[in-house]
């Protein structure tokens, strides 16, 4: 099973996944925990460039788009089909899901783009994905609390209000693999409320 977690800043990612992946352990099963973009040693690299604040020269929106694949590309063949055709279970943070909330909603990308990358480069898709929902300024609060913000996260709410209504979108367009969760729970109460789509 290919299970992947969407959302934006200081949602909870971090936290259901973790729960989940002992929820599984606790059964025995055989779980890959994993991050996108990241996941192997080269998409790690890439990760730091596309999360890093000091460049000296501004990242063009296709230049993101095409480093977020390049990763995508890396951490699949390297990552996510090895475990899936060994039969474990594939928990992911962020998948292709992201790169149409943030590289199309949310920096106004052509979805063309998108699907010609898609179609070429992502071989699987998650089994079922979790979208954990939350108002931006309640999930910028939290990321803040963190410490320094990263890339992204320095982004205007204006622009993850866009993102999140793009994830809004895809969760109508594909209602039998994406669940949106109610961020704005208990995190006890977000792990019940996932465990209940997994049963």
């Amino acid at each position: 099973m290919f299970i992947s977690f969407e959302g934006t800043e200081g949602v909870g990612k971090t936290t259901l996944i973790r729960r989940i992946y002992d929820d599984f352990i606790a059964q025995g099963k055989e779980v890959v925990l994993t991050r996108e973009p990241g996941g192997t040693p080269m998409a790690e690299q890439i990760r730091s460039l596309l999360l890093a604040v000091n460049h000296e020269e501004a990242m063009c929106h296709d230049t993101e788009l095409l480093l977020m694949y390049a990763a995508r590309a890396q951490h699949l063949t390297q990552v996510i089909l090895p475990a899936l055709n060994a039969g474990k279970i594939v928990l992911c943070d962020r998948f292709s899901d992201a790169s149409f909330a943030y590289q199309c909603a949310g920096r106004g990308l052509s979805e063309d783009k998108l699907n010609l990358l898609n179609q070429n480069f992502v071989e699987r898709m998650p089994d079922i994905t979790f979208w954990l929902d939350a108002p931006i300024e309640l999930g910028m609060n939290r990321a803040r609390a963190r410490g320094a913000l990263d890339r992204f996260e320095q982004e205007k709410v204006t622009f993850f209000e866009k993102v999140r209504a793009g994830y809004a979108t895809l969760c109508q367009r594909h209602p039998e693999r994406i669940k949106r969760l109610d961020a704005t729970q208990t995190p006890d109460q977000v792990f019940e409320q996932a465990l209940s789509y997994l049963k």
